[in-house]
């Protein structure tokens, strides 16, 4: 899957040709058509030295003035999913197949059952396209640090879900004592004398620890379903 902001510019484009132009488009969603530009070149900020992305702010505000459900902006879409009726009055296909994710903080998803009901649109840093085989419970934590390499690199993505019950060798994110998430190794050891099952979580690193249920409590949050790695 590409990232977001790729996403973003190729559905601005689609825009434009169904407005007919970006000068219409320019005048639709009330932005400056150098302003468009920059989404679209990713240009560079001159005191920043980073590319001009579309904020989430700014797609919501684009979807909101050209009629789109929330979250259009950040689905892949084809030509054939835009049909114009007259001037920039454009009606959208939903796609099948796919869903949003919200990428979220470790602690956010340290309380994930707790939140999972009340999220709003704007709780997340991002959201993904992913597949909507995923459960709707489903969310993306960024990779911190290298306590996981050299198969999880930082700033790696992995999108989880919580109905997924993890086997022997699955990735999983898990509660730890400090009411945040971890994420790690699955690797059940035993059961216990109240038939509770103990197991560990391992880092792919071994300068960390590895932690262990009956020594500390952890709670599963949910699997590991993707992993994603960017490269510039």
């Amino acid at each position: 899957m590409q990232p977001i902001d790729v996403t973003r510019r190729e559905n601005l484009g689609l825009l434009i040709k169904a407005a007919g132009s970006q000068a219409a488009l320019s005048e639709t969603i009330g932005k400056a058509p150098a302003q468009i530009s920059q989404w679209l070149n990713a240009s560079i900020n001159s005191k920043t030295g980073k590319p001009r992305v579309m904020s989430n702010a700014i797609a919501r505000e684009i979807e909101s003035k050209t009629g789109k459900p929330e979250g259009w902006m950040d689905q892949p879409a084809r030509s054939e999913d835009l049909h114009t009726h007259g001037g920039s009055n454009v009606e959208f296909s939903a796609i099948e197949g796919v869903r949003r994710v919200p990428v979220i903080s470790y602690v956010q998803a340290g309380m994930w059952t707790e939140i999972v009901n009340a999220f709003q649109h704007s709780d997340a840093a991002d959201w993904l396209v992913t597949s909507d085989r995923h459960s709707r419970e489903s969310f993306a934590l960024t990779v911190r640090g290298n306590s996981m390499e050299p198969d999880f690199k930082e700033g790696d993505v992995v999108i989880i879900d919580p109905s997924i019950k993890p086997r022997p060798g699955s990735f999983v994110a898990a509660k730890n004592g400090r009411e945040e998430a971890t994420f790690k190794k699955y690797r059940p050891r035993s059961i216990d004398v109240l038939g509770n099952e103990i197991f560990e979580l391992v880092p792919l690193n071994e300068d960390y620890p590895t932690m262990r249920s009956s020594e500390q409590h952890i709670e599963i949050i949910g699997t590991m379903v993707e992993h994603r790695r960017f490269f510039k």
